[in-house]
């Protein structure tokens, strides 16, 4: 299985970044795991709403041009329904046994993603009704897909 993080924005702490090494060494024993990072947009001060739409197009073309036809997409959305982890699980699991061996999750910028990008989705996600920063959702993406598969697997991880 081939899972593609596509995430706007770039780590820029370290200790997230030092997270993000770690579940990538994790997900490795299940998975090849690529990040591909979409640089976000600057937004003036005075963009207001058209200079929002505006930036918001621009990040999503630039994300649809990262995903390829093939892709299971997953688009991370506030607005969208939450799985438990066991759901998560189970859901990969089946994307496995229907023959989409290759997933891309998709998070967006500091806007959240464009209708464009939710539109090529075949699935939006849920993590909480709390709005987390982008950078800090990437890790937290990246430990449930582990602890999907540690789940998948049988393997004592989950708690």
């Amino acid at each position: 299985m081939t899972i593609t993080i596509v995430a706007v924005g770039k780590l820029k702490e370290g200790y997230l970044s030092a997270a993000m090494k770690e579940y990538e060494k994790r997900i490795s024993r299940f998975a090849k795991l690529k990040i591909i990072e979409i640089p976000d947009r600057r937004i003036p001060d005075n963009a207001g709403a058209a200079g929002h739409f505006l930036t918001l197009r621009q990040e999503g073309q630039a994300v649809l041009d990262k995903i390829n036809a093939g892709q299971y997409v997953v688009a991370l959305c506030v607005e969208a329904p939450q799985l438990s982890s066991e759901g998560f699980a189970e859901k990969l699991s089946a994307l496995a046994l229907d023959g989409k061996s290759d997933i891309a999750f998709v998070i967006g910028g500091s806007l959240g993603l464009s209708d464009a990008v939710k539109a090529r989705a075949d699935m939006k996600l849920g993590f909480s009704k709390m709005t987390f920063p982008h950078q800090l959702m990437r890790v937290i993406l990246a430990e449930q897909i582990y602890r999907a598969f540690k789940i998948g697997h049988g393997e004592t991880y989950h708690k």
